[in-house]
Order: C-alpha cells, then sequence, then structure tokens
C-alpha cells in the first residue's frame, strides 16, 4: 500500500515539474516553432536552435537530465527501504516505478489537460537518447509491471537463467521500441510510426517469461508443501 501511496504521490510531483517546464519553455517553442499547437511536444528544438534562440534554456536541459536520473535512483531507493530485503527490491520497484508512471499521465491530464489521447506522442527519458512513444506504449508497460511486482511481492518468483533472459529481452525490445527514432526526433522531425512490433515482441517476451517462472515457483511450492504434510497410512 504505500508503495503504491509514494507512486501516485510522486506521479503528481512528476505532473507538476512538467507543467512549469512547459510555461518556462513556451516562449521559446513559441518562437522557433509558431504554427505548432499549444500542448504539442513535437517538433522538439535542436541544441544549435537552442542555443541560439534561447540559450537559457541549456543548463535547464541539463539539469532535467540528472533530475530523471535522480527519479530512478529515488525510486530504486524507496523499493529499498520499503521491503528491507534486496531480493524483493525488483518487484517493489516495478509496482513504485509502474504507479508513478501512470499517474504522472492522469495528474497531467488534469494540470494541463494533455495527452489529448491515448495515442498522443510523448517524450518518455532523455538518457540516454530521447525515448519517444505514444503515451499508450508506457501505460501498456506500467500496468503491466504493476500487476506483476503485486503478484510477485505477495508470492516469490523464482526464476531460471532463461526466465531472466526473456525478461532482459522484453525490457531491451521495449526500451529499444523507444529510442528507434531518436535521430530523427534529435534532428527536429516529427515521430516516423512507432515501431509496435518491437514493442509487442518485448511484451510478450517479458510477460510470458514471468508467467513461465510464476507458474513453475507455484508448482514448486505446492510439491513442497505435499511433501512436508504428514501421511497417514491405513491399517
Amino acid at each position: 500500500m504505500g508503495l503504491l501511496l509514494f507512486g501516485i504521490s510522486f506521479g503528481y510531483v512528476e505532473a507538476a515539474v512538467v507543467y512549469y517546464l512547459r510555461t518556462i519553455h513556451e516562449p521559446a517553442r513559441a518562437l522557433l516553432h509558431p504554427d505548432q499547437r499549444q500542448g504539442d511536444v513535437f517538433p522538439l528544438a535542436t541544441r544549435d536552435q537552442l542555443e541560439a534562440s534561447a540559450p537559457q534554456s541549456i543548463p535547464l536541459l541539463k539539469a532535467e537530465v540528472v533530475r530523471e536520473a535522480a527519479t530512478l535512483l529515488m525510486l530504486a531507493g524507496v523499493a529499498l527501504v520499503a521491503t528491507g530485503d534486496r531480493n524483493r527490491w525488483l518487484p517493489a520497484f516495478a509496482i513504485a516505478f509502474g504507479t508513478w508512471d501512470l499517474f504522472y499521465y492522469v495528474f497531467l491530464k488534469v494540470l494541463v489537460d494533455w495527452p489529448a489521447s491515448l495515442l498522443t506522442w510523448d517524450i518518455l527519458f532523455l538518457v540516454p537518447v530521447p525515448w519517444a512513444a505514444p503515451v499508450l506504449a508506457p501505460v501498456i508497460v506500467a500496468l503491466t509491471i504493476i500487476v506483476t511486482g503485486l503478484i510477485a511481492l505477495r508470492r516469490p518468483v523464482r526464476m531460471n537463467r532463461l526466465q531472466w533472459s526473456g525478461l532482459a529481452l522484453g525490457g531491451f525490445l521495449i526500451v529499444l521500441s523507444f529510442m528507434w527514432d531518436y535521430r530523427n526526433i534529435m534532428a527536429g522531425g516529427l515521430p516516423n510510426p512507432f515501431a509496435w512490433g518491437i514493442f509487442s515482441a518485448g511484451e510478450a517476451a517479458g510477460v510470458l517469461a514471468f508467467v513461465d517462472a510464476w507458474r513453475k515457483s507455484r508448482t514448486a511450492t505446492r510439491a513442497s508443501h505435499e511433501s512436508t504434510r504428514p501421511q497417514v497410512f491405513a491399517n
């Protein structure tokens, strides 16, 4: 419960920060892209454009990159404190991260009436390069890791090397789909069609690996209980 409360409240903090940043950068955005509708994220201003028209934004951009990295460390630290067990911190981190990310969009909608829909494009992270996707993609990821995290935190899920490999592959493919178009985006272009095929393959690989581990862990637990149950022999 504490992880969910933290994730929800931290989601508001994140939305408020983005609200402030949008307000600060709005004059530069209007100058560089006067035809761009207010609230549109793309096209992004290139570094050269910012240095020429809004040099004061460069230090803010650097601070934002560090803030994003610090956010991940904060979520990891809260998960470790909440469980008190480094072997259970990953599912706790998944719950905190997913809740934070999900409610970030909820509160952004409340504060600035954005995004217009789940298919609206957004910048997800800036580390190490810009991640971009329709809002629906991170929402799917957030819901997935919240559910799997809650399951794993309630009852430990033991994973073998093959299952860990599947989970890692899934995460890699999802991140790859987010970073797929970064060169075009950094150059100030509009996003190309999202790599839904790569994203879906990543989701499937991760979920299947987790479900396989969960089922086998459940079977092993039942077998262990059966073997320790007192046996009654009839004469």
